[in-house]
């Protein structure tokens, strides 16, 4: 299969192809960037890429591949994809690497990566990393989750037509990616002068107005930059909001945010509160 090459990357001659799909699906070798031919291509790979080196039943193939209306012939068809998959992989592998084996089971079809990792395995690792030396070193953290979130190219698998499994895990890694935008946010917060985001925490607020975290940082940016009616009134619009459309009352620690806002409380101008 011929596949038609992307922009230079900046990887090292002589790795086994890396595998992106935080946005559309690619494969980095020999430093360049790779897009695989062929819808039923890319969601074969796509679902082998979930759970590299966990064995898939070829059942979980046949649905992610057709849905519940599979060909007449679909085994021979499951196995001339992966049969094409494996020599595109070969492909791509460098005159001195090794590409990724993909490997035929009694039960089913297993991608081994050997030492290389996606691109989705390497944001969750940085992001990791970050919260766990975000106390004790709260730059260092915010590096890395800026190192986790350039990864991002769009919405996983955005090329891929997408079958049960993979639209869950994208689903799974949007939830992380936003977890880590609000992760980052947050050290900001504390790193920097708080007005620099307050515009930034706005927009995120109107695009997920359920995210309680999303509020209480606007509310204590808004408090740091001495706006504590306007940190108050934040507040008061999330709860007529809950109540009006959900029916609910705002978590107890936004509840104690507030509290400590009206108090002014010394806790709140701590370089990183707890």
């Amino acid at each position: 299969m011929r596949l038609p090459s992307g922009s230079q990357v900046p990887a090292a001659s002589g790795t086994a192809p890396a595998f992106m799909f935080l946005g559309p699906l690619e494969v980095r070798a020999g430093g360049r960037t790779h897009t695989v031919g062929g819808s039923r291509q890319r969601t074969l790979l796509a679902a082998l890429l979930v759970s590299p080196g966990r064995p898939l039943a070829a059942e979980q193939l046949y649905t992610e591949l057709w849905g519940e209306n599979p060909p007449p012939t679909f085994e021979n068809s499951l196995q001339a994809h992966v049969y094409r998959l494996r020599r595109t992989l070969q492909q791509l592998a460098c005159p001195h690497g090794h590409a990724p084996e993909l490997l035929t089971r009694s039960s089913g079809y297993v991608l081994e990566l050997g030492d290389q990792e996606t691109d989705a395995a390497a944001f969750r690792r940085l992001v990791g990393q970050a919260r766990a030396s975000a106390r004790h070193s709260p730059d260092e953290a915010h590096q890395l989750l800026g190192e986790a979130l350039a990864l991002w190219r769009g919405a996983p698998f955005q090329d891929v037509s997408q079958g049960p499994m993979s639209q869950s895990v994208a689903l799974a890694l949007e939830e992380e990616q936003l977890c880590a935008v609000e992760d980052k946010l947050w050290l900001e917060i504390q790193l920097t002068d708080p007005v620099h985001i307050i515009s930034e925490l706005k927009r995120m607020r109107s695009i997920h107005p359920w995210r309680e975290r999303l509020t209480e940082m606007l509310m204590l940016a808004l408090y740091r930059t001495g706006r504590q009616a306007e940190a108050v009134e934040t507040f008061n619009s999330t709860r007529r909001r809950l109540a009006s459309e959900l029916g609910m009352e705002p978590s107890l620690k936004l509840r104690e945010r507030l509290r400590e806002i009206l108090n002014q409380a010394p806790s709140l101008d701590a370089a990183v509160p707890a």
